[in-house]
């Protein structure tokens, strides 16, 4: 017998959102006392009309600000032709999708692989790398965090995430991030890839310096090892270069498969491998596959996205605004450094910062923590503006 639902004919205050929610969907994150309604830029408003500053975008996704016009038409166009059709047959938008991201890639990045998730990418991006050398030890990092699925969840060395996948996925080792003696002790033969994050966002905004990267090329180059760079929060912009593989953040190192995700589809739902040569030439028909990935609603997403981003400029808007927030940062109390490249920033206290994140939220900011208690997280659009980060800094002046 079919359970009734009945029709929401009035509308329903934040008390009344919440309780629907605590009562028919399974518990996840720790909810902000919010309930957002619609959004524009780097703004979002509450059913009860309140305005926030939002620099935390969805966590990473929402790339060309909320709804932004070109991403919004390109959808609604797609939309009223047809929705999805699978893999099995061929697709403009997919096509003109894949060549506009393969264009923008590292030069030897040359084929691309869609999905639905970041966990999903990395999940197909590790198969590929034991498809390509016909072995099956992967390597990744302390403070890495690379997805739920049960691939992913094993090669995350964060915090309690592993416990949590339980069992693991064999032949997972871990690596110190930034020290690649720790590396080089424990690749072997039978080691097929290294994914890491170049910038551990979760960890609390963790880097590494260039030469790092180089090492980790030539290690790999060495032993037949793939190389893969897990850019689903680093990626498309957001460190101030469509990625950061390539790039002079990690010494010009093209890694052999990049990730992505989050910011790809500007909240659309997907994901997507960008490979090379070396690893395209080695998957057959049938190795990979995926119902929805590159469906066609998601395609016209990415496409539009990748496209908003390059008109307005917002890869230089982020190297700005990265700047002239440090600048305007210099003098705030308590503050020891600031971390991250572009809009994705993480600001180090020199005690625990959860206290400050709160009293933002109540001030009308979203901000984001991290496994770092001190560490307080930005990750805004790339349309962000000066005067918001401005904003910010002096809302977080007030609240200390």
């Amino acid at each position: 017998m079919l359970k009734r639902v009945p029709q929401n004919t009035k509308t329903m205050n934040f008390a009344e959102i919440k309780q629907q929610e605590d009562t028919f969907q399974l518990a996840t994150y720790k909810k902000m006392g919010i309930a957002i309604e619609r959004g524009s830029g780097s703004w979002v408003w509450t059913k009860e009309g309140e305005k926030y500053l939002d620099l935390y975008g969805g966590h990473a996704v929402c790339s060309t600000g909320h709804s932004h016009p070109h991403v919004v038409r390109a959808i609604q166009e797609q939309a009223e032709n047809i929705l999805f059709y699978s893999n099995l047959v061929y697709s403009e938008i997919r096509g003109r999708a894949a060549e506009k991201l393969v264009s923008i890639a590292p030069d030897i990045l040359t084929k691309a692989f869609f999905c639905n998730s970041g966990t999903e990418a990395n999940e197909n991006a590790m198969r590929m790398a034991r498809m390509a050398t016909g072995r099956e030890k992967i390597v990744s990092f302390s403070g890495g965090f690379h997805g739920r699925t049960a691939d992913s969840i094993s090669a995350t060395f964060l915090g309690k995430y592993r416990e949590i996948g339980r069992p693991n996925v064999p032949h997972h080792v871990c690596a110190e991030f930034c020290d690649i003696e720790s590396v080089r002790s424990v690749v072997d033969g039978e080691t097929a890839g290294i994914i890491l994050e170049p910038i551990q966002s979760m960890a609390g905004v963790r880097e590494a310096e260039p030469g790092f990267f180089r090492d980790l090329r030539e290690l790999c180059d060495n032993n037949g090892i793939i190389l893969i760079f897990d850019e689903v929060q680093t990626g498309i912009g957001r460190t101030g270069n469509w990625f950061f593989g390539g790039s002079p953040l990690a010494d010009f190192v093209e890694p052999d498969i990049i990730t992505l995700a989050k910011s790809l589809g500007s909240g659309v739902p997907v994901g997507a491998c960008l490979v090379n040569e070396k690893v395209s030439s080695q998957i057959k028909e049938n190795d990979l596959g995926t119902t929805f990935g590159g469906g066609m609603l998601a395609m016209a997403a990415v496409l539009a996205t990748l496209e908003a981003i390059e008109t307005d400029r917002m890869i230089n808007n982020a190297n700005a605004v990265d700047k002239h927030l440090r600048a305007g940062l210099k003098d705030v109390a308590g503050i020891t450094t600031v971390l991250g490249k572009g809009c994705l920033l993480g600001i180090e206290f020199k005690d625990k910062c959860s206290s400050i994140h709160t009293k933002l939220l109540e001030n009308k900011i979203i901000t984001g923590t991290s496994s770092n208690p001190n560490v307080l997280r930005l990750l805004p659009p790339l349309c962000v503006k000066k005067d918001e980060v401005d904003l910010f800094i002096s809302t977080l002046n007030a609240t200390k």
